[in-house]
């Protein structure tokens, strides 16, 4: 993990084997006027009528990143004139880092379907994708004291993959069950209030998702 500013600020430094967690936040998901805290994934998609069960989606997964406060960190580079190469205590005074409004993948996915039963308005299906796409992130950061929350914009790109089942009852809705693993590389993270710092880093992600549909025929 990288953090850069080199314009308006004297630092390049590198945090090594960094620790960060997640933050679901499920006690929020029960309450009506706070959906969009907790962790959300949303689709859109067409499933095309052929023998192939093929189909294409829109998906956007609303997860989170926290680097975890106080812990020790192996940091290597330069801080304001003077050279790192230790581990060291960050803290929030030094550095803070968190994607949780969001971590978001905004993915293009190909969908395949595979018919494991079909009775009486009633199909079990295996469904396997995989996708690509921007992050549309939002990210709060402190780095040396200069505080940064936002805004909105593009940090970089996801790959993923996931199999799972699907459930469609009585033709209309469905319920399905993901397992989805993602691979995320942030590329312009901005820190600072001039938003010339970067941030860059990498790491993997799995989500178990439950979700439930209905299904428009044309």
């Amino acid at each position: 993990m990288r953090f850069k500013n080199t314009t308006t600020d004297n630092y390049d430094f590198t945090f090594l084997r960094a620790h960060a967690s997640d933050k679901p936040d499920f006690k929020d998901f029960w309450r009506f006027n706070s959906w969009t805290i907790p962790q959300y994934d949303m689709t859109l998609g067409y499933l095309f009528h052929d023998k192939h069960n093929l189909g294409i989606e829109v998906s956007w997964n609303h997860l989170k990143y926290v680097v975890d406060d106080n812990q020790m960190i192996h940091v290597r580079g330069n801080i304001r004139g003077h050279y790192i190469d230790k581990d060291t205590l960050v803290d929030p005074d030094f550095v803070h880092l968190q994607h949780t409004n969001g971590n978001n993948y905004l993915m293009v996915n190909l969908v395949k379907h595979k018919v494991l039963w079909d009775r009486h308005h009633f199909k079990v299906s295996a469904v396997g994708k995989v996708g690509v796409g921007p992050m549309i992130s939002y990210t709060i950061s402190t780095v040396l004291g200069n505080h940064q929350e936002g805004p909105f914009h593009y940090h970089g790109m996801v790959v993923g993959s996931s199999v799972g089942l699907k459930a469609d009852i009585l033709r209309y809705f469905f319920l399905q069950t993901d397992i989805q693993g993602a691979w995320a590389n942030y590329t312009n993270t901005y820190l600072g209030d001039d938003r010339v710092g970067r941030a860059t880093h990498n790491f993997g992600s799995l989500q178990a998702i439950w979700a439930f549909g209905f299904n428009v025929p044309l």
